[in-house]
């Protein structure tokens, strides 16, 4: 072990970097499970090639950002920039190599079940040599602009993330200086071209790249190509808006979008076939260090190889999609108002359909009794049925305001898209909170009942993006409680007006109120454990970062409180370790189901305290964005929820991970065949739930009492 470990080993906490890249390793390890579907290994992989896109983007940025500015401040695990810089090397570059040898292996049994990926000229039978070249040159080759660089000539600003040739020519005449060029391969030209193939034969692929460079003097005619190799750059996306700058929102994000194209190259990825000549000038070029570069034993840009493993075709090479069900404990045929105002309602997506929630704002956008809708969003799909019904609402000459995050990272250009459709609609566009990211997922719908105004709301711990509720497992909370919507009204007045926030009577907001109530829940389980009450506490969430809340939880159990937690990426709190915290165990899943839903639950007493919310327990999440903490005062649903916190906190089912106190994660032993995951266990308990309602055996006609007389 080195001294940069034993080190780290030593301390109170991990490092959120180091974790980030542990929760990578994780995800991979789903692609090397052998007895599992062969395109769901692949999409593993492809999920693991684009979160390492992300974390160099992101989390390498801003360590590059802190390091040319002279900031040397140390993290958790008191590790400098520098330091976590080489910690991060040693791990990204261990984690690729294992990511390149599983792809030899999935691509070789691939082949073995008839999805050939050709890697080579030579490999192409003389039809397919013949049809891969009518299409280059009618398809490819017209929509390529090749570029001269190198020898004063400027190099082209190439796409992050975005796939390139480099390509040495021989020296002109009389010259021993080589030349180059740059064919950038725009991501309109789909990555992965698929052969045209008889009935009886195998699925046949090859990649752009390979295509382009089966032919590349036909982009530089009467030249000699000595080398032809694939490249792709990444770009420091750590960028921020200045909302001091300026005081057009819109326009500064537009210049964040537009620094993003041109930031500095924080990772090369190069063909590892690559010459030194080659290596040495786009080095020179881009500006790049050798420890920022990475040859590659195989294709870069693995995360397009997610698009393969929706090929029709190969069902028996997939996971079986799972179909959403209708709500398990709600029955909305009467519709959403009428339905919350006998009970709450409780969604855990993708389990239980998220049309609910859809058709919570198509109803209010329809109906003539609601007098307003006020809602946040964050992320949304591209053609969100939840921003049309929002417009359609504002036509229709209700209320509307919306509050849409500008600043979600990754998600501004579409949700200027968005506003902008709203604001043409007439709807009330606010663009976020200054300072802050307005994170919570909250809808407010305000209606004229029969006894006078009433407030519906529904609470998320996901995004308004009926897309991605297919995949990610969350929870939606819908209810009509008063106390609810009071505080949801305050929480609306305060981010889109001068109000002052009063003190709410149900929810919590950061970035005044969830840490400190966290922590005086956490404080009472700790003065009740030694009073010698029992005390338990049960989380999930997808990250732990926080060193004041990792700080209360290690007080929790020293003082005998059992503290039970699910965390699916970076976890920061070192768990089991004598005298810190050996009442604390942590497991994380990864399975077919994205985890992003945040549960708490804490027994104070036998009278739980049960919360759902829009933030992780991480710094920003607590400090600089606007999120809710929910309680769910609903004993039915209460009780879900603790049984589901129960499964997702216990080690034992397969998908299940424990942190080990040396930073380890480990899969339990000893599982039992047949043993179903914490996943498979709830979509099982939802398909119960639906087999035993009442169906329709046979249909009767209504008649009208009278019939009316003829004639």
């Amino acid at each position: 072990m080195s001294k940069l470990s034993l080190k780290q080993d030593s301390g109170r906490y991990f490092s959120r970097e180091l974790s980030w890249l542990d929760f990578d390793r994780r995800v991979f390890e789903e692609a090397e499970v052998t007895s599992a579907p062969l395109l769901e290994r692949l999409k593993f992989l492809a999920i693991t090639a684009s979160n390492l896109d992300e974390f160099f983007m992101v989390r390498v940025g801003g360590l590059r950002l802190l390091i040319d500015e002279g900031v040397n401040i140390t993290d958790l695990a008191g590790l400098s920039p520098e330091a976590q810089l080489a910690a991060i090397d040693i791990k990204a570059r261990t984690l690729l190599s294992a990511v390149y040898r599983q792809l030899d292996e999935i691509e070789r049994d691939l082949a073995a079940h008839g999805l050939v990926r050709v890697r080579s000229k030579e490999d192409l039978e003389p039809e397919e040599v013949s049809y891969l070249h009518d299409h280059f040159v009618g398809a490819i080759a017209p929509v390529l602009a090749p570029a001269a660089v190198g020898g004063g000539r400027a190099f082209p600003r190439l796409a992050n993330l975005g796939l390139n040739l480099a390509v040495r020519l021989a020296p002109a005449e009389r010259s021993r200086t080589p030349r180059y060029a740059v064919v950038p391969l725009p991501a309109v030209l789909d990555r992965h071209v698929v052969l045209p193939t008889h009935p009886d034969k195998a699925v046949r692929h090859l990649l752009l790249d390979d295509v382009v460079s089966f032919w590349p003097e036909e982009l530089f005619p009467g030249e000699t190509v000595q080398e032809c190799v694939a490249f792709r750059i990444t770009r420091n996306g750590d960028i921020t808006v200045d909302e001091d700058a300026g005081e057009d929102l819109s326009e500064d994000i537009w210049r964040v979008l537009q620094s993003r194209k041109s930031s500095p190259c924080v990772r090369l990825e190069l063909d590892g076939r690559a010459s030194e000549l080659m290596q040495a000038f786009l080095q020179r070029e881009l500006s790049v260090q050798a420890r920022d570069m990475f040859l590659t034993p195989g294709p870069t840009g693995l995360a397009t190889f997610m698009r393969l493993t929706s090929l029709p075709g190969f069902d028996d090479l997939r996971r079986p999609s799972w179909t959403p069900l209708p709500p398990m404990n709600a029955d909305l045929r009467d519709g959403m108002f009428k339905t919350m105002a006998r009970k709450d309602i409780l969604l855990v997506h993708p389990y239980e359909d998220f049309a609910p929630v859809v058709r919570f704002i198509e109803e209010a956008a329809e109906d003539d009794k609601v007098l307003a809708i006020k809602i946040t969003l964050y992320r949304t799909s591209r053609t969100s049925p939840i921003v049309a019904a929002l417009a359609k609402a504002a036509r229709h000459g209700k209320s509307v305001t919306a509050l849409v995050e500008l600043k979600a990272r990754f998600d501004e250009e579409r949700n200027m898209i968005d506003a902008e459709a709203l604001l043409e609609a007439g709807v009330q566009v606010l663009y976020g909170v200054k300072g802050l990211k307005t994170h919570s997922k909250v809808c407010l719908v305000i209606r004229r009942d029969g006894d006078g105004i009433r407030r519906y709301m529904h609470f998320g711990t996901g995004n308004y993006n009926e897309g991605t509720a297919r995949i990610y497992s969350d929870v939606s909370y819908f209810t009509c409680h008063p106390d609810y919507g009071q505080d949801a009204s305050a929480f609306f007045n305060a981010i889109t007006g001068y109000s002052t926030l009063r003190q709410f009577r149900q929810l919590s907001m950061s970035p005044v109120a969830i840490r400190q109530r966290l922590l005086e829940l956490i404080e009472d389980e700790i003065a009740r454990s030694r009073s010698g009450q029992r005390s338990l506490i049960m989380v999930k969430v997808n990250s732990l970062s926080d060193r004041r809340l990792i700080d209360a939880l290690y007080n929790a159990s020293q003082a005998g409180v059992k503290v039970m937690l699910n965390v699916r990426g970076i976890c920061c709190l070192r768990p089991g370790v004598p005298g810190l915290s050996e009442n604390i165990s942590v497991v994380s899943i990864v399975d077919g189901f994205l985890e992003h839903a945040r549960i708490m639950y804490f027994h104070h007493g036998g009278k739980p305290n049960v919360f759902i919310s829009s933030a992780d327990w991480m710094p920003r999440n607590l400090d600089r964005r606007v999120e809710l903490l929910v309680p769910v005062i609903d004993q039915q649903a209460q009780k879900r929820l603790i049984d589901m916190l129960r499964l997702y906190c216990t080690p034992g089912p397969p998908k299940s991970r424990v942190l080990q106190p040396d930073g380890t994660w480990l899969s339990p032993q000893g599982k039992k065949a047949g043993a179903q995951s914490v996943q498979e266990q709830l979509c099982a308990e939802a398909e119960g739930v639906h087999a035993r309602r009442p169906s329709i055996a046979s249909f009767e006609p209504v008649k009208p009492k009278k019939q009316k007389r003829e004639g």
